[in-house]
């Protein structure tokens, strides 16, 4: 199961792999599956995983005092979910992860040392690095737009960045993802649907 990671891997770092760094990955990495709507994360717990989706969807959210659910991530295949700063601290979380889909995931534990361990090797490391950079640079974006930028061009930007979302995630999630109320998503997909006819 640790095939998907490696090819991942290897795409995006300029370093290859030895036999050495993949006999590492595999026995670091500790496959899961996860049921529709199954937590790998409950606000409250301790982050021990940074996780790697090898197959199906997750979100992470926040629910407010009034039991209102903020989205701030949905992932799919090939990205990586955690909660970094409880993962790095060790602090309760405030989020909670769920998987939105059947899920196939590849948990890199901080315990026994293997998140330290597998940063020693240099084609990961540099991997990490790159996606830390894209990280940051997609955080700033989406602030940016919450706070500049109206509803409709949010969506807009969303079907060209992840159209996959759309397909995958219900009209609530997306609504909560974008920062807007659902009945303000089905008036701009509509709109969206009479440009398109």
């Amino acid at each position: 199961m640790v095939n998907p990671l490696i090819q991942y891997i290897q795409e995006r770092s300029t370093i290859p792999l030895s036999e050495t760094d993949i006999s590492l990955l595999e026995e670091a990495f500790i496959p899961k599956k996860l049921r529709k709507r199954q937590f790998l994360l409950q606000e409250g717990e301790v982050c021990k995983y940074i996780a790697f989706i090898v197959k199906g969807a997750t979100r992470q959210y926040t629910v407010d005092e009034k039991g209102y659910e903020h989205v701030l991530n949905l992932c799919i295949e090939n990205w990586w979910t955690s909660d970094r700063e409880s993962f790095h601290k060790e602090t309760p979380s405030i989020y909670n992860i769920d998987a939105w889909e059947e899920t196939e995931l590849l948990l890199l534990p901080k315990a026994n040392g293997y998140y330290e361990r597998v940063n020693t090797i240099p084609a990961f490391n540099e991997m990490r690095i790159k996606l830390d950079d894209n990280q940051h640079m997609a955080v700033q974006k989406r602030l940016n737009m919450a706070q500049n930028y109206t509803a409709d061009y949010r969506y807009e930007e969303l079907t060209k960045l992840y159209p996959e979302f759309l397909q995958r995630f219900p009209q609530h999630i997306i609504a909560s993802y974008l920062g807007i109320t659902k009945e303000t998503l089905s008036r701009i997909r509509h709109q969206h649907l009479k440009k398109a006819s």
